[in-house]
């Protein structure tokens, strides 16, 4: 084919340079990442000679061209477009950016909680347990042993602005330091610790202010700990000025104005609006909260333990201890215990649904301590760690929330006290200890349920056991057959989890789910193509047949990690011999499937393909191609 002129059409039909932000491909596809879909034309595209398919996926436009074809018609795109080679890594950022901002948002809070969550799963755990035991025996509160632990038990959380304002910082671009500061600041000890506004509000002490923006308004001089989106928006403000003012400062200057502008005026702007907006907001949301609990036959107690959790990733879910101070001011009985420990149990519940269920090492590390935290009422690790991340566990944990509060709310269980929730609860509702028994029972049992049936582990449907024998390093090949590049089990080509393999595009065959991480040759031939991702390897037969195998769907994106090659293009090789070893957990882990395509490129020219399904070993033959025999 016409390289170039498949390259220039495309160009064309894409909409121009200004409408291409970044290209590369991978083994298969040309995959660009475009500004503006509407300047495209898709039915166009489809028309070019050559492309064999066209369909948009995670942001990226991906263009179909086939093993051998796709890296020459790249090489010509980027000569036509002026476009420079991107890397996958960066065309999925470029792609990342194009997503709808309630994604983009999401994800944003992940990337900024997961590398601080053994922080807080530590101090979490500590916490739940030394608050528990000295509720069981108060004289341990007295003694230095309890007064060191809890000094661990609450350093994280007294600091959460600044871990949170640093990893914001690395997540945003910007300088990690400043961030630090700006985490400081927030928390400074000039100002009212947060912990403390409910006490202030209960004894009926006036809450320092300060006259602002020239004296036009007060604000309360009140920090924010245990908080998270104020500070995540004043570190996005932060690297935002930050990065503007090393692009428009002169080098020599860069160094002192830079920092002393960027912390000035992100740090007032944060006191004076960021931070008191969201105080604003807190108070909208436990105003609302006073009147829902109200709501008679247990409805509103459903709504609040359903939404408890999007609270606590709001941060506000502290300020409830004003709430319960109240109640136990007024009536001695705290009766929003109950829906919040309903909900943290439920968390707990649907997150250890996760760690049972998958088979992913990593979310399996993570997700059974984090459901342990829960369950003694800290839930932070669980729901930015896992569900919020997964999604479905978090829906499960509201539904089941909702499902315990209800019984709470019916049974009229309350508390002697605040701040203790999930296993330790028991120690404040002792008139209610049945009651609050089948409260959790329930949340547990219908989040763990829900969340069981809701999460999918991609590639747990397909865990044989792998084997450590060699595989036969020679066969007397048969013309025209395809021997198993792995063990596992043979499916059919159209239950292969990706709708262009599935669909016979690129060939006809076979798709396998390993049993082992390692493809062997499957028969006597020559390697045509290694991709440059080490995911996919072409090979040709001496009777004619072009072979594409494809470790994995999406795989691409990997770039190469938890993938080894043991050839390169041109080799000549036997039936059995290594060709490729690839780890299953890693590509698990990043969520794509293992489900590897054995595909007949050239099959078309060759006649129907004869596919031979179920459970195979390394070189029992798999696939038949009559007119290669002859």
């Amino acid at each position: 084919m016409d390289y170039r002129k498949c390259a220039q059409e495309i160009f064309q039909k894409v909409g121009g340079r200004e409408n291409l932000i970044s290209a590369a491909h991978c083994a298969t596809r040309l995959r660009l990442v475009i500004a503006d879909n509407s300047k495209m034309d898709m039915k166009a595209l489809e028309n070019i000679d050559g492309v064999k398919g066209v369909f948009s996926n995670a942001g990226q436009l991906q263009l179909i061209l086939g093993t051998g074809t796709v890296n020459k018609v790249y090489d010509e795109f980027l000569a036509v477009s002026g476009l420079t080679a991107a890397t996958k890594e960066e065309v999925k950022a470029a792609a990342a950016s194009r997503q709808p901002l309630p994604q983009r948002m999401v994800k944003a809070l992940g990337d900024v909680f997961v590398p601080i969550l053994p922080a807080i799963v530590a101090s979490g755990l500590i916490m739940g347990i030394l608050e528990g035991l000295s509720k069981a025996w108060p004289a341990l509160a007295e003694s230095g042993t309890y007064t060191i632990f809890h000094l661990f038990s609450n350093a994280a959380f007294v600091f959460l602005p600044i871990l949170v304002a640093i990893s914001a910082a690395r997540v945003f671009g910007g300088n990690l330091f400043l961030g630090a500061v700006i985490g400081m600041i927030m928390i400074h000890t000039d100002l009212v610790n947060a912990w403390s506004v409910a006490d202030y509000v209960a004894s009926g002490t006036a809450i320092p202010t300060a006259d602002v923006w020239f004296g036009l308004y007060d604000i309360n001089l009140t920090g924010y700990q245990g908080h998270v989106i104020p500070v995540i928006i004043a570190v996005w403000f932060m690297c935002q000025i930050e990065k503007r003012l090393h692009k428009i400062v002169p080098e020599m200057l860069d160094l002192f104005v830079t920092p002393l502008v960027t912390v000035c005026a992100t740090g007032y702007l944060t006191l004076t609006i960021f931070g008191p907006v969201f105080s604003t907001v807190e108070n909208w949301v436990l105003t609302g909260v006073q009147q829902l609990i109200t709501i008679p036959f247990g409805i509103g107690a459903a709504i609040m333990g359903a939404i408890y959790p999007l609270t606590v990733v709001c941060g506000v879910h502290h300020m409830y201890n004003v709430i319960e101070a109240g109640m136990l001011s007024s009536t001695g009985l705290n009766t929003w215990m109950p829906i919040a420990s309903a909900a943290n149990f439920a968390q707990g519940a649907a997150c250890l649904a996760v760690a049972l269920k998958t088979r992913e090492r990593k979310t399996k590390a993570l997700a059974l301590p984090s459901a342990m935290s829960a369950a003694l009422g800290i839930t932070e690790p669980a729901i930015f760690g896992v569900n919020l991340r997964l999604v479905k566990p978090l829906v499960a944990g509201m539904i089941g929330g909702a499902a315990g509060s209800v019984v709470g709310s019916l049974f009229g269980i309350g508390a002697t006290a605040y701040g203790v929730t999930g296993l330790f609860g028991f120690l404040t509702t002792t008139d209610y200890i049945i009651p609050y028994a089948i409260e959790l029972a329930v949340s547990f049992a219908v989040a763990f349920a829900v969340s069981w049936a809701l999460y999918r582990d991609e590639g747990s449907e397909s865990h044989a056991a792998q084997s450590d024998e060699p595989a036969q390093s020679q066969l007397d090949c048969q013309p025209g057959t395809v021997y198993s590049p792995l063990q596992g089990k043979v499916i059919p080509m159209a239950d292969i989890p990706d709708a262009t393999f599935a669909a016979g595009v690129l060939g006809e065959g076979c798709g396998i789910e390993p049993a082992a991480g390692r493809v062997v040759a499957p028969f006597d031939g020559t390697i045509s193509t290694v991709a440059e991702t080490k995911h996919a390897i072409g090979l040709e037969s001496p009777d004619g047949m072009e072979l594409l195998i494809h470790v994995g769907i999406n795989t691409v994106e990997l770039d190469g990690k938890g993938f080894q090659v043991h050839c390169a293009e041109g080799d000549t090789v036997k039936a059995g011999q290594l060709l490729l070893e690839f780890d299953r957990q890693i590509i698990q882990s990043a969520g794509l499937s293992t489900t590897t395509a054995v595909l007949v490129t050239n099959a078309e020219d060759l006649g129907a393909v004869s596919v031979r399904t179920g459970e195979t070993n390394e070189l029992d033959p798999i696939l038949t191609v009559p007119a290669a025999v002859h």
